[in-house]
């Protein structure tokens, strides 16, 4: 039988057959960024762990970069059609909107997040190469995070980072924070923006619940909601009687250092029909990996989702018609205007959970139940 491959030798790539054929065993290990293994009772290998997932997409590609109390974060776009007006402006209004500290039910720290275009434009127009994104953090507070090097944080992505690299930002966590966001929403915009020249899409999102309020699936009509509605309230949520439900139940929580989980629902009008591929690249496949790569986010469901377990096939069927301009249409839509993984025209529709905050001011044994 030959002899077991060395560390050096995996480290430099050796083929999988050239291990000698048995059991693995995990073993922890306290060296940095590598995993041990056991191979029988052989002599022990390490395997280097690779930093990769900072992409998605295909044609339209977006990179994510940067750690929360780093020198700043954001995104390179990939593939971005050429002479498409853009500006740190087309930006600024959705980075605007998810920047901290705006009310008292977000996070308290203060940050600009003002974004600068580093490449990819040229007087005010998109030239078909990478577009960088820049976003400085200006409230750096490390030393907030001193205990965090001596613990980790419940429900924090510490424990596994530590676990998978060996190695961790201490400071807010890196690149687990909420501020990765911020590439994402640069990117977006720019997404938003050329979805809605070419083709007329329209993408809206809003607070569809709050811990136990609910807003009743009847309460927004779909074609007809605004973003003015979403922003008329910190909350934002359309429906202004449950919009106040909701910040009600975030302060008796907030108060007393707790916090408490929500859904968001997240609409697509005027989709062009198909959009999505069979098997494995469905768009509500797609949709879902996007949406649960979210920090926090713990669900996603489109169309009747869960509910629909509820209904008979003739109840949750969607019937065909033709309408007056001879397009293929359904009179319902618990499909959420995607079947067989693929757009049928109708409005795209999904929700998202996210669980609680879990970084909270009251330790685990003196919480409440909300």
């Amino acid at each position: 039988m030959a002899a077991a491959p060395t560390s050096h030798q995996l480290a430099a790539g050796a083929p999988w057959s050239s291990l000698p054929r048995g059991g693995f065993r995990a073993l922890t290990d306290s060296a940095p960024a590598s995993v041990r293994f056991s191979v029988g009772r052989r002599r022990a290998a390490r395997l280097e762990v690779k930093a990769a997932g900072n992409i998605f997409g295909d044609y339209f590609q977006v990179a994510t970069y940067g750690e929360s109390h780093g020198g700043g974060v954001g995104c390179v776009i990939s593939g971005c059609p050429p002479r498409i007006p853009l500006t740190e402006e087309d930006m600024q209004g959705d980075l605007d909107r998810r920047r901290p500290g705006q009310s008292r039910i977000t996070t308290p720290r203060k940050e600009t997040d003002t974004c600068k275009i580093l490449s990819g434009t040229y007087e005010g127009m998109t030239t078909g190469t990478p577009i960088h994104v820049l976003v400085p953090n200006t409230d750096q507070r490390g030393g907030d995070y001193t205990e965090m090097a001596k613990a980790y944080r419940p429900s924090h992505a510490d424990l596994t980072y530590d676990l998978k690299y060996g190695v961790r930002s201490v400071q807010g966590g890196g690149r687990s924070s909420a501020r990765e966001t911020i590439g994402r929403v640069a990117a977006g915009a720019v997404a938003k923006k050329i979805l809605k020249l070419k083709c007329g899409v329209e993408i809206l999102a809003f607070v569809s619940k709050v811990h136990q309020v609910v807003l009743p699936e009847d309460a927004v009509d779909y074609e007809a909601l605004t973003l003015d509605q979403i922003e008329s309230n910190i909350c934002r949520c359309p429906d202004p009687e449950y919009a106040q439900k909701m910040i009600d139940a975030i302060d008796k929580v907030r108060i007393n250092g707790n916090s408490i989980g929500g859904v968001v629902t997240c609409i697509a009008r005027n989709v062009p029909r198909g959009l999505g591929s069979p098997v494995f690249d469905k768009l509500e496949a797609l949709l879902a990996k996007a949406m649960l790569s979210l920090p926090a986010s713990k669900g996603f469901e489109i169309g009747s989702g869960f509910a629909g377990t509820d209904l008979t096939g003739s109840e949750h069927n969607d019937e065909f018609y033709m309408d007056e301009a001879g397009n293929v249409r359904t009179r319902t839509n618990r499909s959420g205007g995607v079947q067989g993984g693929i757009s049928n025209g109708e409005t795209i529709y999904f929700k998202v959970a996210f669980k609680p905050t879990a970084t909270i001011g009251v330790s685990h044994s003196s919480a409440e139940n909300f």
